[in-house]
């Protein structure tokens, strides 16, 4: 948006330059990986956020470059990570790491990005480091909790609503959170301030999960970038098939588990079936509701946080931006 022009392209250069630096490293198999992935670009929302939570207290977004590097190095880490769990041959309409290199260059890479986002992320202010590892620490692990229950969930039979909102919420909304927060704490601003940034950035990525969940299902085939219906195809246990369960009667619930498992059902007609009854139970409009609910707890923290009026418009503002996604 407009409105963060200026700190995408502070942030843009210290990117841009950290990928040359990686590209230079030796030995060049184990760094030409990182620096591959962190070329591929991506909307790089969550170091923004970092130089944002910075800008919203008036300090020098500067100030938080550090922490906003080290943001989007753990995620580059984390989805070098991912692509291996899930065997996925594209990234950002590019080949994979494990694809173009091997599954062990590619490990290798992911954890070197790991300590290098630490390594960067004590280049900040020493007033702020010590306050700054602990929340990315903490963070660091709740994303690999979150995608270890994304994986258990695979197997297990009873997995409920409130299971898949713990899980999205370690695996995804938590990393938004912390990416203000740092930004916060660059700043200087207060504790209670940074309390209301974090949870304002952790309900927005609940609420984007979820939409995620339905535009899955409901989306465009030509504007979502991805198949349409990919989650049924796969069984996945979104927040929309979890309720669907729940509210399912007997004959429905049987209709529901032979759509999930027939092996003689083609994918296109899986998902037909499964949306329709999807439509029949009402879980998109539930799902929808339940975004929103998020949403509005998100708000009502930038409402009472003390920062600049205007910056805080801005950024509700571009949070409604991400969220409004055509469901």
């Amino acid at each position: 948006m407009q409105a963060y022009s200026s700190l995408f392209t502070i942030l843009n250069q210290a990117i841009d330059e950290q990928q040359v630096s990686l590209g230079k490293a030796k030995p060049q198999e184990m760094y030409e990986p990182m620096s591959y992935i962190l070329g591929l670009g991506g909307k790089r929302v969550r170091p923004l956020l970092t130089l944002v939570g910075c800008d919203l207290f008036d300090a020098d977004p500067k100030e938080a470059i550090h922490a906003a590097l080290s943001v989007e190095l753990f995620h580059n880490f984390s989805l070098i990570h991912d692509d291996i769990l899930d065997n996925a041959p594209l990234r950002r309409g590019n080949t994979t790491v494990h694809e173009k290199w091997n599954h062990n260059i590619a490990l290798l890479s992911g954890d070197g990005m790991m300590v290098k986002a630490f390594e960067v992320l004590a280049k900040s202010n020493k007033v702020h480091v010590p306050q700054l590892l602990n929340l990315f620490s903490k963070t660091g692990l709740e994303v690999c909790e979150g995608q270890q229950y994304d994986m258990n969930f695979e197997t297990q039979d009873n997995v409920s609503v409130e299971n898949y909102i713990h899980m999205i919420t370690y695996k995804t909304a938590v990393l938004l959170g912390c990416s203000l927060q740092m930004g916060a704490i660059c700043a200087g601003a207060s504790e209670q301030s940074q309390q209301h940034l974090y949870e304002f950035g952790k309900h927005v990525g609940i609420a984007f999960q979820i939409l995620d969940d339905v535009l899955d299902v409901y989306a465009d085939d030509e504007k979502f970038g991805k198949q349409v219906g990919g989650d049924i195809i796969s069984n996945k246990k979104t927040f929309m098939l979890l309720d669907a369960f729940e509210l399912a009667n007997e004959t429905q619930t049987k209709e529901l588990n032979n759509l999930l498992f027939s092996k003689e059902i083609s994918n296109s007609e899986k998902v037909k079936q499964v949306t329709a009854l999807y439509n029949t139970l009402g879980v998109k409009e539930l799902a929808i509701k339940e975004a929103n609910k998020h949403t509005d707890i998100a708000l009502k923290h930038l409402e009472e946080l003390e920062a600049n009026t205007a910056k805080k418009n801005s950024l509700k503002e571009f949070a409604l931006h991400l969220l409004n996604r055509e469901v």
